[in-house]
């Protein structure tokens, strides 16, 4: 499997799928380097001894912990930053222990926003529009309160996340952050009218009739 040089964005989209296959297979991709300055991709180590060759960088997804240079599966990547799921829970909350439990062992990279203090308590009824019921999980920009195994499931196979785990062995979680940064107190803050307004977030990409039965919209 050799990638020629080509076009920035053919080559580009071809290391891609190439680092991804790498992943995916525990293999090594080598940047080869020919006599005339021919820079190709491969996952053999070139034969020649007079051509350099070094190892090309696995990169993990932004915002996504990875271990070392365990990365993620290039199609989980490409879910995850479509759909990326978000896990809302409270201290002493069973349902958070057993929707965290689920999403691990389904093998889907998610973040989790702690909500212990009344700013995230405030932070939590203004993102679902409602009580701060726990947990609470978002994928892409759909909210479902409560841990339902079957509805989770549902939305997640809409989103194209896999239905068992294809996490690399050497991949972690991010640790868990709390819904509220604490900010450092400053001399003067503007007042809640002279604040600019939140952007709106931008609409998630419409999924494909074939993989969303459901009818679910992100």
């Amino acid at each position: 499997m050799t990638i020629a040089a080509a076009p920035f964005a053919i080559r580009l989209a071809a290391l891609a799928l190439a680092l991804g296959a790498c992943t995916a297979g525990a293999q090594q991709v080598y940047r080869i380097v020919g006599p005339d300055g021919r820079v190709t991709f491969s996952d053999k180590p070139p034969v020649d001894p007079g051509v350099k060759a070094a190892p090309a960088p696995v990169v993990a997804a932004p915002g996504l912990a990875a271990t070392g240079n365990a990365a993620l599966p290039f199609e989980l990547r490409q879910v995850a930053g479509r759909y990326p799921v978000t896990l809302y829970t409270g201290p002493d909350c069973a349902p958070c222990s057993s929707g965290r439990v689920f999403l691990s062992q389904r093998g889907i990279p998610f973040t989790e926003k702690t909500v212990t203090s009344d700013e995230d308590v405030a932070a939590m009824e203004r993102l679902s529009g409602g009580s701060a019921a726990l947990p609470l999980v978002t994928v892409g920009s759909q909210q479902l309160k409560g841990f339902s195994e079957a509805e989770w499931s549902q939305f997640l196979d809409a989103a194209g996340y896999p239905r068992t785990s294809r996490l690399p062995s050497g991949y972690r979680q991010p640790e868990p952050s709390p819904l509220v940064v604490a900010q450092p107190l400053r001399a003067a803050t503007p007042t809640a009218a002279a604040r600019p307004a939140a952007a709106a977030p931008a609409p998630a990409p419409a999924l494909p009739p074939g993989n969303n039965p459901a009818g679910i919209i992100f």
